[in-house]
């Protein structure tokens, strides 16, 4: 049935004259098919008007005509026709009866700006939002505006009157040392990097981002950054929560201003992030867990002496039937027999028979994008990975998993690139990593929560994932890739090396397109494409 099929049409829209249709143009892409979006409209009335869709007999076209469009079809953001009915049933349904699922029907985006690396992961925390933020390996971070580097200082720091100078030195000294670097590493990976046929502007944009890949691990915790969400109601709220409750200064401003601001386009929607039988009540009740839980790890573990490893990839658990699992949540969805059954006969199965039945499963993946089906997220993986902060910025991107981790400092070592090494900037760049390791020793007698700030880059976390097979193919497909940095790189590399090591051939099989090899052109092939599209646009104008 087609957007124009009379039937479709006469099954949704015969209650709507031609009167009603001239008020609805401006809000409905179709006035009248069976399939239609919703435009100008005030978030809360979208998000209002569906809340009423679900208890309602009538069509959503009838709904905005009869109760949101009562004073001449006009409805204006803040205020006017529409938008007082919204808020009533907001205030009603969401924050007097607690509907959650009606806080998930609108949402909003906030640019953050000027957020330290510590901040922004806890913005990017939620799962249920979208996040986009400044990169480190396309933008140089040696710009000063108003005289000063682009890192962030906190409050007791600064008014600190012995650490704050010496935060100040030690992080100005970094930056410095970090623009001091860029173009002896450009004119080694200018070096380095094939020349082959690549157009000249695609090989340079990819030995820039090769340059900026080797020296981000300079730049300090504190440095700024820009970041953009995308969030429904529900989401926002979860976040404003999180920050209200945070022991950093920084965060809890950053809720503030983040509130106020979501306030002046979906108020509606976070009528309780501040009430104390609320939002408040619910953020204290995360600061006492946390603490409650850092007291008992506090006395019953004591502290380790790490001393300084590599990179580090141990797969601590996974399920030794994983396999079997997989296979048998595939033949069961395609199956009239119940689960017990199915799963017996694929515990019968040859490594033959099991090994066909993945690879029909999996079918021909002539892309990575095209993933197998959620019988993939029947076995999990727990993984235990040391790597430097970079590479888990990236990797905590990942949302569709259970990561922790634990805090950041020193204890772990650092990571020196082997390029820095090679072009003569090795003893510069140690001496960066020594004089953050000072800092942070002298942050966390004085002012303990700043201590993260002054960290490295290249220092490195400790964390772990919980992840499913089918999200491991995904995160490992994707950050194998030659055109990722090779911190991140070598991270996904191990995480495949485990899964096969213990005996899960057949689903490491299936992650077709994992990459180990070790390339120098890094973004070059990348690059490449995207200088011949752009060529292609402007030959087409």
């Amino acid at each position: 049935m087609t957007a124009q099929d009379p039937v479709g049409a006469r099954a949704v829209a015969t209650d709507l004259t031609d009167a009603d249709r001239a008020l609805l143009a401006p809000y409905v892409t179709e006035t009248t098919g069976p399939v239609f979006a919703l435009t100008n409209l005030p978030e809360t009335v979208k998000g209002a008007l569906f809340a009423r869709y679900s208890r309602s007999p009538k069509s959503l076209r009838r709904l905005l005509v009869d109760e949101f469009l009562t004073d001449g079809g006009a409805i204006a953001t803040g205020a006017g026709p529409g938008q007082a009915q919204a808020d009533a049933l907001y205030q009603r349904v969401l924050a007097d009866y607690g509907d959650d699922s009606v806080a998930q029907l609108g949402g909003a985006h906030v640019a953050v700006e000027g957020a330290s690396n510590i901040l922004t992961k806890l913005l990017q925390w939620g799962r249920l939002a979208s996040y986009l933020e400044q990169s480190t390996r396309y933008i140089a971070y040696t710009d000063r505006p108003g005289g000063q580097w682009r890192y962030y200082t906190p409050p007791d720091v600064a008014a600190h009157p012995e650490v704050g100078p010496a935060y100040s030195r030690t992080l100005d000294r970094a930056f410095a040392s970090y623009a001091q670097m860029i173009p002896v590493l450009i004119a080694y990976w200018d070096a380095h990097v094939p020349t082959d046929d690549a157009p000249a502007a695609a090989r340079q944009r990819a030995v820039r981002a090769r340059a900026l890949d080797s020296l981000r691990g300079l730049l300090p915790a504190a440095t700024r950054s820009n970041v953009g969400i995308f969030a429904s109601g529900q989401a926002f709220e979860a976040l404003l929560v999180r920050l209200i409750a945070h022991p950093l200064p920084e965060a809890r401003e950053a809720g503030e201003r983040i509130l106020s601001q979501l306030r002046l386009v979906i108020p509606a929607f976070l009528t309780r992030v501040d009430r104390p039988d609320r939002g408040l009540r619910h953020a204290q009740y995360l600061r006492d867990t946390e603490d409650a839980t850092a007291e008992v790890a506090r006395t019953t573990l004591g502290h380790a002496d790490h001393g300084s490893s590599g990179t580090r990839v141990r797969l601590l658990e996974w399920d030794r039937d994983g396999e079997a699992r997989v296979i048998a949540h595939a033949l069961w969805t395609a199956s009239d027999r119940g689960y017990d059954e199915v799963r017996a006969v694929v515990d019968r199965m040859t490594a033959a028979d099991r090994a066909r039945a993945l690879g029909a499963y999996t079918g021909d993946r002539s892309d990575r994008r095209y993933k197998p089906g959620r019988a993939l997220e029947t076995t999990t993986y727990t993984f235990e990975i040391v790597c430097d902060y970079g590479a888990y910025r990236d990797l905590q991107r990942h949302r569709m998993l259970t990561l922790q981790a634990q805090p950041l400092g020193v204890a772990l070592g650092w990571s020196l690139p082997e390029e820095v090494s090679e072009a003569g900037c090795g003893d510069l760049y140690a001496q960066v990593m020594s004089d953050s390791g000072v800092l942070y020793e002298q942050l966390a007698a004085t002012v303990p929560l700043a201590g993260p700030y002054a960290v490295s880059l290249a220092h490195r976390i400790r964390f772990v994932m919980v992840i499913n097979a089918r999200e491991a193919m995904h995160l490992i497909e994707l950050r194998s890739q030659p055109q990722g940095h090779i911190a991140y790189r070598d991270v996904a590399q191990q995480m495949h090396q485990r899964i096969r090591e213990v005996g899960h051939t057949a689903i490491a099989d299936m992650m077709q397109f994992v990459d180990h090899s070790t390339p120098t052109a890094g973004r070059l092939a990348a690059e490449r494409r995207l200088e011949q599209r752009r060529t292609g646009d402007r030959n087409a104008r």
